[in-house]
């Protein structure tokens, strides 16, 4: 069983990832924007996290991805630079631009669209 935060502010998307992962014996835990998120990783020590980009701000994800993980030494949240991020958004559907994993502009593990087909 693992511990996962998600950190989205729609509550559909929220429910529908719920069911899935609560079935499967995950403990989860909801952040309704990315300033709530930074908050929750320190208080949960999350296993898993499952970010969305475009939440309080259009970037908000991104900003999220890039605190936790700020390779400084003495960054906030150096302690759980090693949580695995899963970003889960539409903002390819929402705009033109294309982002993917990139350890300097977008450093997390996964990318996909919400749209993506539960497996």
């Amino acid at each position: 069983m693992a511990k996962i935060l998600i950190i989205d502010d729609d509550p559909d998307i929220v429910a529908s990832i719920s069911i899935l992962l609560r079935a499967a014996g995950h403990a989860l835990h909801v952040a309704r924007s990315g300033k709530e998120g930074l908050e929750r990783v320190k208080l949960l020590g999350p296993d898993l996290i499952i970010l969305d980009v475009m939440m309080e701000s259009f970037t908000a994800g991104f900003h999220v991805s890039l605190a936790l993980r700020d390779p400084a030494p003495t960054a906030e949240y150096a302690a759980w630079r090693h949580v695995p991020i899963l970003v889960l958004t539409s903002i390819h559907q929402a705009t033109p631009l294309r982002f993917a994993s990139d350890q300097d502009y977008l450093p997390v593990d996964a990318f996909l669209e919400k749209s993506a087909p539960p497996e």
